[in-house]
């Protein structure tokens, strides 16, 4: 899907530690977290002496149709594989299901498993809100675990050396592609040749050029912000603001706002406001870029390779076609980490092990994988040889199952079938791409931090943030040079310098232990 800027999150300490058949054990801030129920399995494998539970699971985006009945239909087939599971299948638009989350785990809410994401999973690890599973899981998914060792991917998924989380196995590499209606920038006479826009320079004055071919229009809600981020090398910690730049070999730490690039794009978002090239609803525009592209209800976004060249876009009109551009194809890029999509048990789910022996079934076998991916052959999907499409009367925006939000985390290479958003051969492009020498993997892939000992100091500096940073980011304050110069002494009158000690500490210690281990 087109890239979103999801926002960085607070993150407190976890230690969620439980032993199957020992009850519970303490955390650090003195509260306990029982283990899961065992009552329920009887470990025979034939589901006679299983009770039925009902797992509740949460993804993002929109219910599709069929959703309901696809996993009534998973619940038969595991069932007959003797897993006595019902699902409940729940949704969160994608703008609220972070935040979401953060409630309903912080009101003690209990729910089985849901989807997460780099930019949202560390607050919600280091808050406690899910359950460690280095008991658990080579027990009741020993295929799932043996991957996962295979891969040496479960590093990046722990706590205090706890694996919290269960992440996917794709390699890719998110580096942006500027793209924009074609079919309406050749109807204005608007015209670029194949990778010819590759600044932010080159975006403006396209962007300057279909305004006034199409005043009317809602153009864009993407601030000028990522197009500097990728030009000088910035990586985004997805925690509170802070980066490195990669071209850095001491990886230090360093808020954004205080880069000379920010106070320049604050100047470019100031001018795309003023000229009602942003959206006037950009800074709070909740809806799913996606769909707002897929629908012709924007008419620039910026995505991925996965999007420009290889997957169908899934345009709700035939006659809408697309261009795309590789912004600043000399720089260099970090390929996504194996948190980019996972799923994570809730700390207070009593069905944990049902779970996971569901997580393994899904491993192992090409059907369940085909029914949970794909969903109900005949139904919401047809057979063209080993391709998965569309019945005839669908497509991506109207299927009432295929192509679902949050399936990702699902994804098992073995049992991938080509789609019409993911044709033969898309893989193997894709992994061609994240290989190319500018996409390089992160120094701190796998680095999970932790702000307990700066708690107060990122709360401050979120609020100052979301009051004083976004307006600057959308171009919405009056002044740029006056309110960035605010916004700097107000973040370091916060507590920033204490913040980045603290997450320095953590980012030195963690380069040092890769170093000698």
């Amino acid at each position: 899907m087109p890239a979103g800027r999801l926002r960085t999150l607070r993150i407190a300490l976890l230690c969620i530690v439980f032993f199957m058949l020992a009850g519970c054990r303490e955390s650090p801030a003195g509260t306990s977290i029982d283990a899961p129920s065992q009552t329920s399995w009887k470990g025979n494998g034939t589901g006679t002496e299983e009770r039925e539970v009902t797992l509740q699971f949460y993804f993002g985006g929109d219910k599709k149709a069929a959703t309901d009945e696809v996993w009534a239909a998973v619940s038969d087939y595991v069932k007959a594989k003797g897993l006595n599971v019902k699902f409940a299948v729940h949704f969160i638009p994608w703008p609220e299901m972070p935040e979401k989350l953060l409630v309903m785990a912080a009101s003690g809410d209990k729910w089985d498993l849901n989807f997460d994401t780099d930019s949202s999973f560390q607050q919600m690890a280091s808050r406690g809100s899910y359950m460690a599973l280095d008991d658990l899981l080579p027990v009741y998914a020993p295929n799932l675990y043996e991957k996962y060792k295979s891969l040496d991917s479960l590093s990046c998924v722990k706590i205090d050396g706890q694996i919290v989380a269960l992440p996917w196995t794709i390699k890719m590499n998110q580096r942006p592609f500027a793209g924009w209606r074609v079919d309406l920038a050749e109807k204005a006479g608007i015209t670029r040749e194949p990778g010819e826009v590759k600044t932010v320079e080159d975006v403006d004055v396209l962007l300057h050029q279909m305004k006034k071919a199409y005043p009317d229009s809602k153009l864009s809600r993407i601030s000028a912000l990522p197009f500097y981020e990728v030009r000088d090398e910035w990586v985004d910690l997805g925690f509170h603001g802070l980066g490195f730049y990669l071209n850095d070999p001491e990886v230090k730490i360093q808020a954004m706002e205080q880069q000379p690039f920010y106070r320049e794009a604050a100047v470019m978002s100031k001018r795309w406001f003023d000229d009602k090239i942003l959206n006037r609803d950009a800074m709070i525009d909740t809806e799913d870029g996606a769909e707002l592209w897929r629908n012709g209800r924007m008419l620039f976004t910026i995505t991925s390779h996965e999007w420009a060249y290889v997957a169908d876009p899934g345009f709700v009109d035939p006659t809408f076609r697309q261009q795309m551009s590789l912004l600043y194809p000399d720089k260099k890029q970090i390929n996504r980490i194996a948190t980019a999509n996972l799923v994570a048990i809730n700390r207070n789910s009593d069905h944990a092990v049902q779970v996971l022996r569901f997580l393994d079934m899904l491993e192992t076998d090409q059907k369940l994988f085909d029914l949970v991916i794909y969903g109900i052959e005949g139904e919401t999907y047809e057979l063209r040889g080993e391709e998965a499409v569309y019945p005839s009367n669908m497509n991506f925006s109207t299927s009432n199952y295929m192509d679902w939000g949050g399936q990702w985390a699902f994804w098992k290479p073995q049992f991938m079938r080509p789609t019409a958003t993911y044709p033969v051969g898309f893989w193997q492009e894709e992994k061609k791409f994240a290989e190319l020498p500018v996409n390089v993997d992160s120094p701190l892939a796998g680095l999970l931090l932790s702000d307990s000992a700066i708690r107060s100091e990122v709360e401050k500096r979120d609020q100052g943030y979301e009051k004083y940073g976004k307006p600057i980011e959308y171009g919405v304050v009056s002044q740029v040079d006056e309110s960035v110069d605010a916004y700097r002494k107000m973040q370091i009158a916060n507590g920033l310098p204490h913040i980045l000690a603290e997450v320095q500490r953590q980012v030195d210690r963690f380069l040092n232990k890769n170093v000698h281990d």
